[in-house]
C-alpha cells in the first residue's frame, strides 16, 4: 500500500513534469508575455565569471556563486590587481586588422594616443594619424554645399592632402555616387584643390576614367552615369580637357544601344553648354550623330523621346543646365590647371594610396605639408599660438597673436545675408506680436548693429503697405520707436524722403497705406514737420502718385488734428524755411498751382498766405520796373530816344493801349485806380494824359481827349493818331462797367507778337449818368480792336 502510494506521487509528478514541457514548448500566449527564464542570461556568462566542472547542476550553480562571492570580497579589499593596459598589444592588433574595422571606445584611443605621441615617428603614430586622416577627410566631403563650400575647403586644406590623396579621391567618388544632385558641389571642390595641388586633381580624375572604362565594358549602367556626370562637371570646371568628353560620347554612340544613348543623353545635358562654347563643329557633329541614331529607329521609344528632349533643350540654350550653377564659379580661368587625359591612356590609378604604409621620413614629409598650407592659406593663428604655448617664456607673443585674430571680427559681409536674416527676424517678430507694444518690446531685443537702423524702418513700413487696409497697429510702432530714440526719429524722417521720392512705384492700395502711416507719424509729432522740404509743390516736380501722396498724408493729418491747428502748424515762423516748396512764392505760376491743389483737396485756409501775395506781387513789381526804367532814362543820352523809338518799334512785345472818352478826368481818376491798384503781374504802365484832337471815330465822331498808356513811349504832349476799328458792341455802360471792362482788357492774355492795341470807351459824365442821353446818341459805343 505503501508502495503504491509511494508511486503514485512519482507519477504524478512525472505526469506534471511533461506537462510543464508541452506547455512551454506550445508557445501559448501566457509563455510569450513572460520574460524569458533566468537561466538563459547566463548561456553567455562574462569574461570575469568563474566556471566550476560538476555533474550536479544545481551544486555546480551554487559553487559558482559562493566562488563570485569570495572574488568580490577579494576585490573590495585589494587582494585583486587587475591586468595593466597594454598599448603595444593595442597596437599589434590595431596594425593587423582592416582600416577602421575595428571600433575603439574614446578612452581607450585616448590612451593610445597618449602612448604613441612619445615618439611621432613611430608605426603607431602614423597609423593613429592615418586613421584621423581618413575619417577627418569622409566628415568634410559628406557635409560640403553650396552654402558651406567657402568655409569647407580651409578645413579641407588643414589636412594633409598630399599624404591622404588616395583616401580624398575615394571619399569623393563615393559621395558623388551616392548623391548625384551634389556633383556639381563636388567638382568645384576638386576645381579649387585642382588649382593648388594639381596632383590631386589628377588623381581624382584618373579614377573617374578608370571606374568609366571598367563600368562600360561590365555593362554597369548605375556605375557608368554617376562617373561620366562626374567627369561632365569636371569638364565644366576646366579641370578635365573637352577632348575626353567628346572620346566618351563617340564611344557611347558608336555603337547605340538603349543604356548608352540614355547615358550619353544625360552627359550631354550636363556639358553640352560647354561644348557648344568652346567647341562648337564637334558639338554639331555630336548632335548630328543623335539625329542619325533617332531617325534609324533601332532604339526604344523611351530613349527616342529623351533625344527629342536633348534637342529641345540645346534650342532653350540650357537655361536649366549651366556651365557653372550659381555659387560655385569660384575659380579664375587663369588660375585653373586642366589635364589632358585621353580614354586609351594607361592610367596610374595608385589604389595603394588607399592603405596606410609606414613612413621612414613622416616628420620631413609633415613640416613639407605644413609649408604649403602656410603658403595657400597664409600664417594661422593655431600655429603660432601651439608653438608659443610651448616655451613658457614666450607668453607676450601670445598676446601679440591674439589681436589680429580680433581684427578678423570686423570683416564685412557683403552678400547681404546678414541683412537678409535680419529682415526676417523683423517680420516675423511683427507678425508674431498681439499689440504694438509687444512689437515694440520684441524688436528692442533684436541685435541690430550700429548703422542698420534703417532696415527696421524700411521693414515696418514694408509690412504697413502690404496689409489690405491700413492698420493702426504699424503707426502705433513708428511713434514709439521715433519717440524712444532720436536714432529713430531721424531714420523714419529719412524713410519718409526715400519713400516720397519713390512712391511712383507702389500700386494705390500700398501708396495709400505708407502715406497714412507717415501722417500718423506727422500728427502725433513723432517725426519733425521739417520732411515737408523735400516735397515740391509745382507742375514740373510732381506726379499723379506723388499727387495723390500728399493728398492722403495731409487728410490723416488733418483728420487727427483738425484743420485749424494745422493752419497754425504751418504758420509757424520758425519752420518757415521748410515749407518753401511745399507753399512756393518764388513764381506766380507754381503759387497759383499750389494754391488750386490745396483749395481742390478740401485745405484752401492754408494757402491764405500765398493768395496774400499773388495781390500784392503786381504792384511790387511794377514799381520795381518803374524805378528801373528812370534809371534807364536819366543815364541815356540826348540820342537815346531815337534809339528807343526805333527799337520800340522793332520789338514785339510793345503794347500800346489807347482810351478814348467824353469824360477826360473821370477816365484819369478810373484808370488811376483801376491800373495802379490792381495792375496785371509782369507788366509796367506809363499813365500819360494826351492833348490834342483824335481822328473822326466812325462812330462817334471827333473826340476831345484820350488817356494814352504805352510802356515805351514817353511823348506826353504827343497827339494821338489812332483809327478806332468799327464798333463791334453797343452797351450802355456807366463808370462801374468801365471799370470792369478796363481791368478785363488790362488782364487779357498778349500775345508775343501783339504790337498794338486799342480800346474805346466812351464815358458818360455825372448828368448823363443820372439820366441824361449822350449828345452823339443815345447809347456808348466801345470799340476793341488790334
Amino acid at each position: 500500500m505503501s508502495a503504491a502510494v509511494s508511486r503514485a506521487p512519482a507519477a504524478a509528478g512525472n505526469d506534471a513534469s511533461s506537462y510543464k514541457r508541452k506547455r512551454s514548448r506550445s508557445g501559448s500566449p501566457m509563455s510569450r508575455d513572460r520574460s524569458p527564464p533566468a537561466h538563459r542570461s547566463r548561456r553567455s556568462p562574462s569574461p570575469m565569471a568563474i566556471q566550476v566542472d560538476d555533474a550536479d547542476p544545481v551544486r555546480r550553480r551554487e559553487r559558482e556563486r559562493q566562488a563570485a562571492l569570495r572574488q568580490a570580497e577579494k576585490e573590495v579589499m585589494g587582494e585583486v590587481e587587475k591586468p595593466a593596459f597594454d598599448a603595444q598589444a593595442e597596437f599589434q592588433k590595431l596594425l593587423n586588422s582592416r582600416s577602421g574595422g575595428v571600433y575603439m571606445p574614446p578612452a581607450r584611443l585616448r590612451a593610445l594616443q597618449e602612448a604613441a605621441s612619445q615618439d611621432k615617428s613611430s608605426v603607431e603614430y602614423q597609423r593613429l594619424s592615418w586613421d584621423a586622416l581618413r575619417k577627418s577627410l569622409t566628415g568634410i566631403v559628406n557635409r560640403v554645399n553650396v552654402s558651406n563650400i567657402k568655409d569647407v575647403i580651409p578645413e579641407m586644406f588643414q589636412e594633409n592632402l598630399i599624404r591622404g590623396r588616395g583616401l580624398f579621391s575615394r571619399s569623393i567618388m563615393k559621395a558623388q555616387a551616392s548623391s548625384l544632385p551634389f556633383t556639381p558641389v563636388f567638382a568645384a571642390v576638386v576645381a579649387i584643390i585642382n588649382t593648388k595641388l594639381p596632383m590631386v586633381g589628377e588623381l581624382v580624375l584618373t579614377r573617374l576614367i578608370s571606374q568609366f572604362r571598367r563600368s562600360f565594358k561590365r555593362n554597369d549602367k548605375v556605375v557608368c552615369h554617376a562617373t561620366s556626370t562626374f567627369i561632365a562637371h569636371l569638364v565644366n570646371q576646366q579641370v578635365a580637357h573637352e577632348i575626353i568628353a567628346l572620346q566618351m560620347l563617340v564611344l557611347l554612340l558608336e555603337r547605340p544601344t538603349d543604356d548608352s544613348v540614355e547615358i550619353a543623353v544625360g552627359f550631354m545635358r550636363e556639358v553640352g553648354a560647354f561644348l557648344a562654347e568652346h567647341s562648337p563643329k564637334a558639338n554639331n557633329g555630336v548632335y548630328e550623330r543623335f539625329r542619325a541614331v533617332l531617325h534609324e529607329g533601332a532604339i526604344d521609344k523611351r530613349v527616342q523621346y529623351m533625344i527629342e528632349v536633348l534637342f529641345q533643350v540645346r534650342k532653350d540654350k540650357y537655361k536649366d543646365n549651366p556651365i557653372i550653377p550659381e555659387g560655385l564659379d569660384l575659380v579664375q580661368e587663369d588660375d585653373q590647371i586642366t589635364h589632358q587625359i585621353s580614354l586609351d591612356d594607361e592610367l596610374q590609378v595608385q589604389d595603394g594610396l588607399n592603405i596606410f604604409k609606414p613612413d621612414s621620413n613622416f616628420k620631413e614629409n609633415e613640416q613639407k605639408y605644413k609649408e604649403i598650407k602656410a603658403e595657400i592659406l597664409g600664417d594661422s593663428d593655431e600655429e603660432s599660438g601651439s608653438e608659443s604655448g610651448s616655451e613658457d617664456e614666450d607668453a607676450d607673443e601670445d598676446e601679440d597673436e591674439d589681436e589680429p585674430a580680433e581684427e578678423k571680427k570686423g570683416i564685412e559681409d557683403l552678400t547681404g545675408t546678414a541683412v537678409t536674416n535680419l529682415r526676417r527676424v523683423i517680420y516675423l517678430t511683427i507678425m508674431n506680436s498681439l499689440n504694438y507694444e509687444e512689437a515694440v518690446h520684441k524688436l528692442m531685443k533684436i541685435n541690430i548693429q550700429e548703422g542698420q537702423e534703417i532696415e527696421l524702418c524700411n521693414m515696418v513700413i514694408e509690412c504697413c503697405s502690404q496689409e489690405r487696409s491700413y492698420s493702426n497697429f504699424y503707426g502705433l510702432i513708428g511713434e514709439r520707436f521715433s519717440k524712444l530714440n532720436r536714432v529713430w526719429c531721424e531714420n523714419f524722417e529719412e524713410a519718409f524722403a526715400n519713400y516720397y521720392e519713390t512712391i511712383h512705384r507702389y500700386e494705390t492700395n500700398r501708396l495709400r497705406n505708407i502715406a497714412r502711416f507717415f501722417g500718423h507719424l506727422l500728427a502725433s509729432d513723432a517725426i519733425s514737420w521739417a520732411v515737408f522740404s523735400v516735397v515740391k509743390m509745382n507742375e514740373d516736380d510732381t506726379t499723379s502718385s506723388s499727387r495723390i501722396f500728399i493728398k492722403i498724408l495731409m487728410q490723416e493729418i488733418t483728420e487727427e488734428m483738425g484743420l485749424k491747428k494745422v493752419t497754425e502748424r504751418f504758420k509757424d515762423a520758425t519752420m518757415k524755411s521748410n515749407y518753401e516748396n511745399i507753399f512756393p512764392m518764388d513764381n506766380p505760376k507754381n503759387t497759383r498751382f499750389s494754391i488750386n491743389y490745396f483749395t481742390s483737396i478740401g485745405m484752401g485756409a492754408v494757402t491764405e498766405e500765398m493768395r496774400e501775395h499773388l495781390k500784392n506781387a503786381p504792384r511790387l513789381i511794377m514799381e520795381q520796373r518803374r524805378a528801373a526804367q528812370e534809371e534807364e532814362s536819366s543815364s541815356s543820352d540826348s540820342d537815346s530816344s531815337d534809339t528807343d523809338s526805333d527799337t520800340d518799334s522793332e520789338s514785339d512785345s510793345e503794347i500800346l493801349l489807347v482810351i478814348a472818352a467824353t469824360d477826360l478826368p473821370a477816365l484819369a481818376r478810373l484808370v488811376d485806380d483801376v491800373i495802379l491798384t490792381r495792375g496785371i503781374a509782369g507788366v509796367h504802365l506809363d499813365v500819360m494824359i494826351g492833348v490834342g484832337a483824335h481822328p473822326p471815330c466812325p462812330a462817334q465822331g471827333p473826340q476831345p481827349g484820350g488817356l494814352l498808356l504805352n510802356t515805351r513811349c514817353h511823348d506826353v504832349g504827343r497827339p494821338l493818331a489812332v483809327d478806332f476799328p468799327h464798333p463791334g458792341l453797343v452797351l450802355p455802360v456807366t463808370k462801374s462797367v468801365a471799370a470792369i471792362v478796363l481791368a478785363l482788357a488790362l488782364l487779357l492774355p498778349l500775345a508775343p507778337e501783339a504790337t498794338e492795341i486799342a480800346i474805346a470807351i466812351a464815358m458818360m459824365t455825372d448828368a448823363e449818368d443820372q439820366g441824361t442821353h449822350h449828345p452823339n446818341g443815345a447809347g456808348v459805343t466801345p470799340g476793341i480792336g488790334r
